[in-house]
């Protein structure tokens, strides 16, 4: 075995223990990793005593693996921080389904990819500031329940108003966030009768007051170009939004970014590594990942 594949296996076994402590525990997140790291066990570590995290860039980890489109939008989100020492980098699982074996990969592995995948992202922006990346699981699925959950932590300090997170996702997502039938059932419970008649402002009132988007636009046939895309966005400050029972101002806290390089599909990455394509994979994945995917045999 070598020494690569010794440590990759060290590092699944470390985090399959910290995902086992989490789910026995009561907690909705928890960072189980912090880079960079200080030894060679990944722990978690807070923001040191006197610092003030004031941005939190949040990058919902559930692709399966994590691409050079993921990468590029994380590197553009940090090159676009105004003060890089005052932010962090937040690497996000959801494993609300993890009594359910995972497929095709567990989640103690897809840990493992986070973690080169971070390494990763920490060498595409050496020179600009040292930025921490946090690894972290959650038990809820939706954006608005995990930035809620996040600052109930306490993790990035006192919950006093003073972070804002920032949810990197693509056009895809954005429209997601707006669909109503993603709030049916939401927390907290309604606090007035509106609340109680229109479930999605209270899940996304509370969100945006705290957390802003950050999306990508994904120029392809599926979704347009960026003139058909930034359109929708317009059309929702209207009255479209306003129509499903959401509010216009929404819309002031979504960041449209174009995005470098072409679409990545996760399913066409899968299909690539299923027959071992290092060729195909060189241009879908940054080189840890791609590394670790090969060598390890993932997706076969």
């Amino acid at each position: 075995m070598s020494s690569d594949m010794a440590t990759r296996k060290s590092l699944t076994e470390i985090f399959n223990r910290a995902l086992t402590s989490f789910q026995t525990s009561k907690d909705a997140f928890r960072v189980v990793a912090t880079l960079p790291r200080h030894d060679d066990t990944p722990t978690p570590r807070r923001p040191a005593s006197g610092s003030r995290v004031e941005t939190l860039i949040v990058l919902d980890s559930s692709f399966n693996p994590p691409t050079l489109a993921h990468l590029r939008m994380a590197r553009s989100a940090v090159r676009d921080l105004e003060d890089k020492r005052a932010a962090r980098v937040l690497l996000l699982l959801a494993v609300n389904n993890a009594d359910k074996k995972p497929k095709p990969v567990e989640f103690g592995t897809r840990l493992g990819l986070m973690d080169v995948f971070a390494r990763d992202l920490q060498k595409e922006v050496e020179g600009e500031g040292e930025v921490e990346v946090d690894l972290g699981l959650a038990t809820v699925p939706f954006f608005h329940d995990k930035a809620r959950v996040i600052a109930e932590s306490g993790w990035y300090g006192a919950g006093d108003g003073g972070l804002e997170q920032v949810y990197l996702a693509g056009f895809d997502t954005l429209i997601r966030i707006f669909d109503t039938k993603y709030y049916n059932t939401t927390t907290p419970e309604p606090k007035d009768e509106e609340e109680a008649v229109v479930p999605i402002r209270r899940a996304l009132d509370p969100f945006f007051e705290q957390a802003r988007l950050r999306v990508t636009m994904r120029v392809d046939d599926q979704w347009g170009g960026v003139e058909e895309q930034v359109g929708y966005l317009e059309g929702l400050k209207g009255e479209k939004l306003e129509d499903v029972g959401g509010r216009g101002q929404w819309c002031e806290r979504v960041e449209m970014v174009q995005g470098g390089g072409a679409v990545v599909s996760s399913t066409k990455v899968r299909e690539a590594a299923g027959r071992g394509d290092q060729e195909v994979l060189r241009d879908l994945l940054s080189e840890g990942v791609r590394g670790w995917v090969l060598e390890e045999g993932l997706y076969k």
